[in-house]
């Protein structure tokens, strides 16, 4: 253990450069997984910055739990891709450590639930710190991982963190869907001089999505704003993560069953929260439900109706909004349970017909 935490709190902004292999080639297709839109985004800022450097459980020599971090230990060698114990409080405060003095460190958690072990370290310490020091000590670090459900995995591995860091001043939440959003938001993150909470979804890892070239542009980022999905003109579904491919299921179902044009607002960003988009889709469209897997006390979606509440945008609603939500219990292991306990295209579309009154 000891061996390690040296090797972190060694690193200088002088690291030692490695030989480097030739970008990764994913320009001769148009289709990415998300996994692989993380890796070459990490992989690529790697190039770019010396002092970006990545630590974690299993990171390096395992390839990563999820293998997001595959091949980036024989790239870049172990000062660069660090292996840690098991000990998300220890490396988490290495890393804020590091970042503290002037490096730009990338904290994968195996799962946002061990987060709560270094909670203090990313609350406390990275988000904190540039306001309490007068704006003069900085933070630049990016805590990533999966977060939320997967699959079987039980009430201590399932619980979805976007409202819990969503409410920290000093941080920023990003929540990606897509394999754009995942390589976009990622490089954008690093990049960003402000404590990151990037926030993953294990079952989005192996979907595919199509890229143009220029997402695959080593200089492509996107700004924390959110995306229209699809266009529509009856009613708003505001969601983010993993829902949206459900958002988009449900859109389908209400246009081929019922003649219903629905807009799909991808959030991509939690804080900062996109106001100017919720206000605008709410100005056309009238009618709003919320989607999200988190429990239904204080999540985003409560956040979400707040916002409009406040703003203009209350005027434009023609009916009152809803939450769709995970159920308020831990989250079951049995499948059957599970199933009943986050949203699906179904849930998505008996609230869309609830809100804008189709029996």
């Amino acid at each position: 253990m000891s061996s390690r935490f040296s090797l972190v709190s060694n690193l200088t902004r002088s690291l030692s450069s490695v030989g480097r292999m030739q970008q990764m080639r994913f320009a001769s297709s148009k289709s990415m997984t998300v996994r692989d839109a993380l890796n070459s985004a990490m992989a690529e800022e790697m190039d770019r910055d010396d002092d970006v450097f990545i630590i974690g459980e299993e990171v390096a020599q395992y390839n990563g739990a999820y293998k997001v971090t595959k091949g980036l230990l024989d790239r870049f060698g172990e000062r660069r891709v660090v292996d840690t114990p098991i000990t998300e409080m220890g490396f988490a405060g290495l890393a804020v450590g590091a970042a503290l003095k002037g490096l730009k460190p990338i904290v994968e958690f195996m799962s946002f639930n061990f987060s709560m072990q270094a909670i203090d370290h990313v609350v406390n310490s990275a988000a904190k710190t540039y306001y309490m020091s007068g704006g003069v000590q900085t933070c630049q670090i990016v805590f990533r991982g999966p977060n939320g459900a997967a699959v079987g995995v039980a009430a201590q591995h399932s619980q979805d963190y976007t409202a819990w860091y969503g409410s920290i001043p000093g941080l920023k939440v990003l929540c990606p869907y897509s394999a754009e959003d995942a390589r976009g938001l990622l490089k954008a993150a690093i990049r960003d001089p402000n404590p990151v909470v990037f926030l993953e979804n294990e079952l989005l890892y192996g979907e595919s999505f199509e890229v143009s070239e220029e997402v695959l542009s080593p200089d492509f980022t996107l700004p924390y704003t959110s995306k229209v999905e699809r266009e529509g003109t009856d009613i708003s579904i505001i969601t983010y993560s993993r829902n949206v491919q459900f958002s988009l299921a449900a859109a389908e179902i209400l246009d081929k069953q019922y003649g219903v044009s629905a807009e799909v607002i991808n959030m991509r960003s939690i804080r900062p929260l996109d106001i100017d988009a919720i206000i605008k889709t709410v100005k056309k469209t009238n009618h709003l439900i919320t989607v999200e897997a988190t429990f239904p006390a204080f999540g985003v979606g409560s956040e979400i109706i707040a916002q409009i509440m406040e703003s203009e945008a209350f005027d434009h609603l023609d009916a009152p909004v809803q939450r769709v939500t995970g159920a308020d219990v831990p989250t079951p292991y049995a499948k059957e349970l599970e199933d009943f306990a986050f949203p699906d295209p179904d849930t998505i579309v008996r609230a869309a017909k609830q809100v804008l009154s189709i029996e």
